[in-house]
């Protein structure tokens, strides 16, 4: 399978929506209405204030997914990371992550912040490998969030 990192386009909405809902619904989570407004609108809710949507795409399909959103303090939330059971296993988590540090640290951001599930273990290994350390929990949208990391750019 080979894989291309992009840029998120207008073309990729429907499967951005798949591979969200996808993921939220393996875990047994509810679509929340932060999700939904983000599914639903990427443009309006990432893009727009200045974030950034990263696809992975095998032969015109994305099978993967994260997004960077801008923060007050100019650090960026790493958001909606997800990869397709079919392409596990194939380092796309990893590669959507280096995308997303390597975009963060090009615009000068001095951090990136995210909120997980301790449930999802796969993710936690994935980002405390990648030097992200855990930080007290604090108020958040989610339901689901119990983990909150940072990595120091």
């Amino acid at each position: 399978m080979t894989v291309r990192i992009l840029p998120y386009e207008p073309r990729h909405a429907a499967e951005w929506a798949r591979l969200n809902e996808g993921w939220l619904a393996e875990g047994g989570f509810e679509v929340e209405a932060k999700d939904r407004k983000v599914i639903d609108d990427p443009q309006g809710a990432i893009l727009a204030g200045g974030g950034r949507i990263f696809i992975a795409e095998s032969d015109g399909r994305a099978v993967g997914c994260c997004a960077l959103m801008a923060m007050a303090d100019g650090g960026f939330e790493l958001a909606k990371m997800c990869v397709s059971p079919a392409a596990r296993g194939l380092g796309l988590g990893r590669a959507l992550l280096d995308a997303c540090e390597a975009e963060a640290r090009a615009a000068g951001a001095p951090r990136l912040y995210l909120e997980s599930a301790s449930s999802l273990k796969a993710a936690g290994a994935l980002y405390r490998s990648a030097g992200f350390v855990d930080l007290p929990p604090r108020p958040t949208p989610y339901a689901r969030a119990d983990v909150f990391m940072e990595k120091r750019l």
